[in-house]
């Protein structure tokens, strides 16, 4: 049998082995918690610093957080114009896509129908390392890309500027690019105070009225479409404060989906010229009282017969064949009497006329806008065609300006689309008796001539028709006009004016065929007139007119005889 004892040293050593060990395990811990410490305490101390030498938060930090990267626009009482919200954008980073390519595009496809496959399947095998595959997605189209469950794809959120009103007011809006700029409309001027963190928090008012705006772009509408114009244009001016309470341009465009637009995208009220026709007639007569050229409404000119310019003559549309007075001359619209007032006016003061209303200058406006076409020499012809409206062309806002300082008091006043609190200076441009004259014929073309259609009743509507043939390569095309019908009221206490132009109208059965204002541009203004006159503050009162007794006897007219439609 074999015993097997343990040795005395060895049972002595195993204690004193393990209690080294022991400690040799507390100090490498002790080490371990004081670098802890040390790390811990450089970052109290960091945080310390920074807490001594950093501003406090404030109220006006929280509220810049919680502002929008980009203010509000809104119209004259507050309805939204356009606002910044949040939506989400779709991308792919090409490098990191693992399924079929191929494939992937046609499921994207699918779900983008403004996509073709092989736009997709460039864009999922491009070089960049990110490229976008729609901005401004709906939710819905997110989660359907989402459940694809390809990792490549990346999804986020981002600002987006959205126009709830969606096509109406557009040109005055503008739009956005896609980094979030102004190109355009009042997005563009406005640029700096909408994004500035101290202002961009309070909306900015527009002039606009939403509701007339929104009156103004379906009559425009309703004409161009039942006409089948190339385009249309139409203002409502205040003319105590220059103001635009509605300002429309057709064929109209969405601002939400900017990317299918084109780049020429024309303001026709702002950017667009044209010669406007007779409505400049007015125009020619205030300035001819004012200077005193004419003194009496009795005074005769000769229309019995063609105005010889060299080797053109000067023809009335439905002439009268006889010497005309100034009420006569308005009502039945007579190209030949009234060059014969500019010929006694003279260059120089026509010229001057043309000049104080701004017709040599861009419109003043905040928008995208256009210098008129001005006479290269002004001879015997430019002074008598201009007269009437050819030889010189401007846009629609000229005209809207020009007809406010006739009507106003004889104060010219620039156009403005931002909401105001009181009105501007102006400048004068007619006399008060000049502009108190000017009522009453305006309202004598309404009542007796050319402009019967554009009457509201109980609004008391002034107006001037213009019927202007357009341009061409080879000359003036007699088939194709410009129409435009000028407008204000009530003329009694003139507050706005009201212009509706249409460009290259066609005769239809309610016109009978007839291309000119009277029967085209005239029946728009007064529908705009008869739909906005209350939500404007003007309540139709028949009760109430124009005192036009001193000029109305003036006017003679054999059996039969019709205005002529200019």
């Amino acid at each position: 049998m074999i015993v097997l004892v343990a040795s005395p040293t060895a049972e002595r050593r195993t204690p004193h082995g393990r209690h080294a060990l022991v400690q040799v395990a507390h100090l490498r811990l002790m080490i371990l918690m004081l670098l802890f410490a040390a790390g811990l305490l450089l970052v109290v101390a960091r945080l310390g610093m920074l807490a001594m030498v950093a501003e406090p938060a404030s109220r006006r930090d929280l509220a810049a957080a919680l502002t929008p990267a980009r203010g509000d626009i809104v119209d004259r009482h507050g309805a939204p114009l356009a606002r910044t919200i949040d939506a989400w954008s779709i991308g792919v980073h090409p490098g990191k896509v693992i399924g079929d390519k191929r494939l992937l595009a046609e499921q994207l496809a699918e779900l983008m129908p403004d996509r073709s496959v092989a736009d997709l399947y460039r864009a999922l095998n491009g070089t960049a390392n990110f490229t976008y595959l729609q901005r401004r997605a709906l939710p819905e189209l997110v989660n359907k890309v989402n459940a694809l469950g390809e990792p490549g794809i990346a999804f986020a959120r981002e600002p987006e500027r959205l126009y709830p009103q969606s096509t109406i007011a557009a040109h005055t809006l503008g739009m956005l690019d896609f980094d979030g700029r102004g190109i355009m409309g009042m997005e563009r001027h406005l640029e700096a105070q909408l994004t500035n963190p101290a202002l961009r928090g309070a909306p900015v008012a527009l002039s606009l009225d939403l509701r007339v705006q929104g009156a103004l772009e379906s009559e425009l509408g309703r004409a161009m479409a039942s006409h089948q114009a190339a385009g249309a244009a139409g203002i409502i001016l205040n003319v105590g404060t220059g103001e635009v309470m509605a300002l429309a341009s057709l064929p109209s465009f969405n601002p939400n989906k900017m990317e299918r637009h084109e780049s020429g995208i024309l303001n026709n009220v702002t950017q667009s010229v044209y010669e406007l026709g007779s409505t400049f007639k007015p125009l020619i007569m205030a300035e001819a009282i004012d200077s005193g050229v004419v003194t009496s409404m009795a005074r005769r000119f000769d229309a019995t017969q063609p105005l010889a310019i060299g080797r053109f003559r000067i023809r009335d549309d439905h002439a009268q064949n006889r010497w005309l007075n100034i009420p006569e001359t308005l009502v039945h619209s007579s190209n030949i009497a009234t060059a014969r007032v500019a010929e006694e006016l003279g260059q120089e003061r026509m010229e001057h006329l043309f000049r104080k209303l701004g017709f040599d200058t861009a419109p003043d406006i905040e928008v995208e806008k256009a210098r008129p076409l001005w006479p290269r020499n002004w001879g015997r012809s430019t002074t008598l065609t201009t007269s009437f409206g050819h030889g010189i062309a401007i846009t629609p806002l000229h005209l809207a300006s020009a007809y406010a300082a006739m009507v106003n008091g004889g104060v010219w006043r620039p156009a403005t689309l931002l909401k105001q609190r009181e009105a501007p200076a102006g400048r004068r441009v007619f006399s008060e008796a000049t502009s108190q004259r000017m009522r009453q014929l305006m309202r004598l073309i309404v009542l007796q001539g050319t402009g019967r259609k554009g009457e509201a009743p109980g609004y008391r509507v002034g107006a001037k028709t213009g019927t202007a043939e357009k341009p061409g390569a080879g000359g003036y095309n007699k088939r194709v006009n410009v129409s435009t019908f000028a407008a204000a009221f009530p003329m009694d206490a003139p507050r706005y004016v009201v212009i509706a132009m249409l460009d290259s109208p066609k005769g239809n059965a309610e016109s009978f065929g007839l291309t000119t204002a009277a029967w085209t541009a005239a029946p728009v203004v007064s529908r705009v007139i008869s739909r906005t006159g209350p939500m404007l503050g003007v309540i139709p009162d028949a009760t109430r007119d124009v005192d036009v007794s001193d000029v109305t006897p003036l006017l003679w007219k054999a059996p039969g005889d019709r205005a002529s439609a200019q």
